[in-house]
């Protein structure tokens, strides 16, 4: 039913996802350049269309009431950005506890343009054992989907 909606939706507002997806069942996506909050709506409509499971790191503050149950409902993972935690150990975790999941990272830390890309996803990668993906959204051209590094 999410993959119907998620289609509909699409064809209303004149978005197309391209490719196929033919990848493992778990990996780590980059979702880049990341420039709006409409990237992550993007997204996860094309990811129900994939039909996979997304996880999206999210800052804690977005979780509250209603708007934090919906969050977590659709992937969202809560992450406490004040503090040094060992993210990387929590995502591994993740991955082990999981048969299927993409897990999605904006890997400029921010929505405004930043050349200079955190590097946590990699080393997230390289301790779960996972490959790298690349998901994107053009804007230009309406379309979205994924690529491999």
């Amino acid at each position: 039913m999410k993959k119907l909606i998620s289609k509909i939706i699409f064809q209303i507002i004149g978005w197309k996802v391209v490719g196929k997806l033919n990848y493992p069942d778990k990996c780590l996506v980059i979702a880049a350049p990341h420039t709006s909050n409409w990237d992550f709506i993007l997204g996860r409509l094309a990811f129900y269309q994939y039909g996979v499971k997304g996880r999206y790191l999210m800052k804690k503050e977005l979780f509250w009431g209603p708007l934090g149950w919906f969050l977590k409902a659709i992937g969202g993972i809560p992450v406490d950005r004040s503090k040094k935690n060992n993210l990387t150990d929590t995502a591994v975790r993740y991955f082990e506890e999981n048969e299927s999941m993409y897990m999605v990272f904006s890997p400029e830390g921010t929505r405004s343009y930043n050349p200079n890309w955190k590097k946590g996803f990699y080393y997230i990668a390289i301790e779960s054992k996972v490959p790298i993906y690349i998901a994107y959204v053009d804007y230009a051209t309406k379309t979205g989907g994924f690529d491999s590094l």
